[in-house]
């Protein structure tokens, strides 16, 4: 019981898909701007992991070698059209702000090799707790990541204004300023990891 729960923990500490393994930094990228849009990713990419994790979790041993990827693929597409379409009909504004970034998620590397590094080797119940810890570090980070640049760069945080007083960063709204609040996170994360080490 306990290696099941460390592989959910995983996913939130040492096995990071953002700070840790820097994978999926596209939507990121992107969709950081806003906390509503960062959390919208999280929970979106969360339901495909866990979706498609769990099924090729259960036919994992009827997919032969050389189709595996394809097959892979066609299952996680089939989770990322069920978002897809339950977003454009119950969050439209959401849909419509993370636009081409939703389908996208079908050749996210943080789904596609969770698929291949740990669902089509383990059981349904512990591909499920990787998927959910993958899938609330990606969110975890994602809300960080989009907290920081939506208040520093809009002076508003889930839309309503907090830094009256202060000229917003517009430079953190733009890509650039995104790779840089990541890379400084990241660099934050080492430092106080290494320093854990060495104490």
């Amino acid at each position: 019981m306990k290696k099941l729960f460390k592989e959910f923990f995983k996913g939130i500490g040492s096995e990071n898909p953002t700070f840790r393994l820097v994978l999926g930094l596209c939507p990121t990228l992107a969709v950081s701007t806003s906390v509503i849009n960062g959390f919208g990713m999280g929970i979106a990419a969360t339901f495909v992991l866990l979706g498609s994790n769990i099924i090729i979790s259960l036919v994992r041993k009827s997919i032969p070698d050389q189709i595996r990827i394809p097959c892979f693929i066609v299952i996680i597409a089939t989770f990322v059209t069920i978002v897809e379409l339950a977003m454009k009909a119950y969050a439209p504004e959401l849909s419509k702000a993370l636009g081409i970034f939703v389908p996208l998620i079908v050749v996210n590397c943080i789904v596609l090799g969770r698929a291949e590094a740990f669902a089509c080797r383990e059981g349904v119940f512990a591909s499920m707790l990787d998927a959910l810890g993958m899938g609330t570090g990606f969110t975890l980070a994602l809300l960080l990541i989009s907290a920081i640049r939506e208040l520093l760069g809009n002076g508003t945080l889930l839309g309503f204004l907090i830094l009256k007083s202060f000229d917003p960063v517009l430079y953190l709204v733009l890509a650039p300023g995104a790779l840089l609040v990541i890379g400084l996170l990241i660099g934050g994360i080492n430092f106080l990891s290494s320093k854990r080490r060495s104490a």
